[in-house]
């Protein structure tokens, strides 16, 4: 095991694995000589050279399309969206090619393509820079989402999306980045896609939680301690798929749920995991399923108003506790 920031987890997961196949290059804005903007990439193209490490135009749109090509093609194509508010730029190429070409092709077309973006509030961004648009890409068949919060996951998951033969979107939180933890050594050392994770275990509520609510709902478990209340919190890591037996396992010793994530209400990802639990789980439930996320509003520039309208710990343990009543 090797102590590593978030981000280092990252550099090594890319550098392992362009090391291991020589199909696999990387492109994005700034993330060449300068190292990306969160220094994800920082050392590569040193290491790889332009033809690898491939510095690009602002042109999200194209980027993308050239990245299904490239896929298509036999090359593995990674492609940082510096912000995911700017993935709103790539859905033609991601709905209307990457996700379908394999059902079209009758799976003789296959798409490894991964592409790595960042987004989530806290850090004054403002309302351009700060959205969590994970139900974005999470509702298209076709393409995996997944969304670490640990160095050890962020390095595993990333190797499994190299790895796998359809089109992955990673996201990342803007801040995680700095985050240390112990991380396997090993090349072959992977998370699998599509397996959430038990964080703290427990008996009276279930809290599955996704990127860095995770962080707030291990606080907000350690609140609820003290009042008495055992919760068992999962981190989902993967959006899609889902890790449904996870979940249906978990509620079914709980008898109670919260959702949480940083996306918007209306429409947004908590919402689908409400109704994944209601669709699965409604006979194991002694009450209606809790959702704490974000306001339907932009992410405000002002820090204390930011702060105020983001999901964090004290809102997940009183969604937990009305649960309970």
């Amino acid at each position: 095991m090797t102590m590593m920031r978030y981000a280092e987890a990252l550099n090594a997961a890319l550098r392992e694995e362009m090391q291991r196949d020589p199909a696999v290059f990387m492109f994005g804005e700034d993330i060449g000589r300068y190292g990306g903007v969160f220094k994800v990439s920082k050392g590569l193209m040193d290491e790889f050279g332009e033809e690898r490490i491939r510095d690009t135009p602002i042109s999200e749109q194209s980027m993308t399309a050239m990245a299904v090509s490239a896929a298509m093609t036999g090359t593995r194509p990674i492609l940082e969206i510096m912000f995911a508010d700017f993935m709103p730029l790539t859905l033609d190429a991601l709905v209307n090619q990457a996700s379908v070409f394999s059902y079209l092709w009758e799976d003789q077309v296959e798409i490894p393509f991964v592409l790595r973006t960042q987004g989530g509030g806290g850090a004054g961004t403002g309302a351009q820079h700060a959205k969590t648009l994970d139900a974005l890409v999470a509702h298209v068949p076709g393409i995996k989402v997944v969304a670490p919060v640990t160095p050890a996951d962020a390095k595993g998951l990333l190797k499994s999306a190299i790895r796998d033969s359809q089109p992955v979107v990673i996201l990342e939180h803007k801040l995680l980045y700095n985050m240390r933890g112990e991380v396997p050594d090993g090349v072959d050392e992977l998370v699998p896609i599509g397996k959430a994770k038990i964080v703290k275990p427990g008996n009276d509520i279930t809290i599955l939680a996704t990127s860095k609510m995770v962080l707030e709902a291990e606080a907000a478990a350690k609140q609820l301690e003290k009042d008495g209340i055992d919760a068992e919190v999962i981190d989902l890591r993967s959006l899609r798929p889902l890790d449904i037996g996870a979940i249906k396992t978990s509620v079914a010793k709980t008898n109670h749920a919260v959702v949480v994530n940083e996306g918007w209400t209306f429409g947004g990802y908590s919402a689908e995991l409400s109704a994944t639990i209601m669709d699965h789980c409604f006979d194991d439930l002694d009450a209606p399923v809790e959702r704490v996320a974000m306001p339907d509003m932009a992410v405000p520039y002002s820090e204390p108003l930011e702060l105020a309208v983001l999901p964090n710990a004290e809102k997940i343990a009183a969604a937990a506790r009305r649960a309970l009543v």
